[in-house]
């Protein structure tokens, strides 16, 4: 298949589900405790509810939604960081659109933007640093978020910044990696996750092999997928072929975009610039170890946290928000309390809300009359 279109074709999607709903009849799982297969990403996340494909499931399989959207993450401090930053005269803070509304304690970059701070959307890194080489005379902070997906690009912006000597372009640090997440949520006793569905790109950056502990480890299958409904349904299959055998593997379904050995190039750049180690917040989640990415000693000039001193927010979840417990698999965005009523994409109470990979705005958008009922 070449196209999108054919990767959507109703006839062929039917076909599959007919295949799956044959395969998964073997399964020893029940419609009472159905085989739960996380969709790590959060475009997998939108991608199944905008097509409809967890209602097609067989009944005893069911999709539980994981903590792949970075920005859905974030932490309310380092949202709050960023205001600190951006609220300095003089400064121009630049940020990608979906962290925008994203709240912290002390507000959103939206609302600092309204109070009159310069605070721009940007749609690469490489926007930023132009703006920072139009504005010589002003200091211009970029907020780089997400996994080893955008990372890259910010690598490759800042060894730009550096080859061209600007002195007024600072990187805010807020990339996460995904490997140490997984483990994370694998090591806690009552996870009930069963299988996942891995992103496709940020495999086609990191490759496949990195996945390998899930399996012989935690013995969970793993299947890399694509974003359209052919892509996630053929990885469904799959692991429910590999649950019939018994098996527990990493396998790449989405071949036509992902190298097994991933993107080198791509790998280089990251090491080059970033050291990928330390802790890191994640909001919901708590501390992850080893998830955390710091500046590289030729780099530390651009570091916005070290020119610009912010304060250090620690600050708590609302405890009637069930945003962790969403992130990992173990309720429903429906299911909290504060969903649709006090948090709504009109007035967002967490980011799950906000962002538009967030698996509450999946729920909201595509599942109103469910939601109503």
């Amino acid at each position: 298949m070449r196209y999108v279109d054919e990767y959507r074709e109703p006839q062929r999607v039917m076909q599959l589900i007919d295949r799956l709903r044959e395969r998964a009849a073997r399964l020893p799982w029940s419609a009472e405790r159905p085989l739960r297969i996380m969709e790590v990403c959060g475009g997998h996340t939108h991608a199944i509810f905008k097509f409809g494909l967890d209602q097609l499931l067989p009944e005893n399989v069911e999709f539980i939604h994981g903590p792949g959207c970075p920005v859905c993450v974030l932490p309310m401090g380092r949202i709050d960081s960023c205001i600190d930053i951006a609220e300095r005269p003089g400064v121009i803070f630049c940020t990608f659109g979906d962290a925008l509304r994203v709240p912290g304690k002390n507000g959103s970059l939206l609302q600092a933007k309204a109070r009159g701070a310069d605070v721009r959307i940007v749609y690469s890194p490489l926007d930023a640093l132009k703006i920072a080489e139009e504005n010589p005379q002003r200091d211009v902070a970029f907020f780089g978020l997400g996994f080893e997906t955008t990372m890259p690009a910010t690598a490759l912006t800042l060894r730009q910044a550096k080859a061209r000597g600007v002195e007024n372009f600072f990187f805010f640090c807020q990339h996460i990696t995904l490997i140490p997440t997984l483990a994370s949520l694998l090591s806690q006793p009552d996870n009930g996750i069963d299988a996942f569905l891995a992103p496709g790109h940020v495999s086609m950056v990191i490759g496949t092999a990195r996945y390998d502990f899930i399996a012989t480890q935690y013995q969970r299958p793993l299947v890399v997928a694509g974003f359209e409904p052919m892509d996630l349904l053929q990885g469904v299959l799959m692991l429910v072929e590999q649950k019939i055998a018994g098996r527990s593997r990493v396998e790449n379904q989405y071949r036509r975009v992902v190298p097994d050995a991933g993107n080198p190039a791509a790998q280089h750049a990251i090491d080059d610039v970033f050291c990928v180690e330390g802790d890191s917040e994640w909001r919901g989640l708590g501390v992850i170890n080893g998830s955390g990415v710091k500046l590289r000693e030729a780099y530390q000039r651009f570091d916005a946290e070290a020119r610009f001193a912010p304060r250090k927010h620690q600050v708590s979840d609302d405890p009637q928000a069930r945003c962790g417990e969403v992130l990992t698999g173990r309720c429903k965005p429906a299911q909290c309390p504060l969903f649709g009523a006090r948090c709504n994409p009109q007035n967002a109470f967490g980011a799950l809300m906000v962002s538009s990979e967030g698996a509450c705005a999946a729920w909201y958008q595509y599942r109103s009359q469910e939601c109503e009922a």
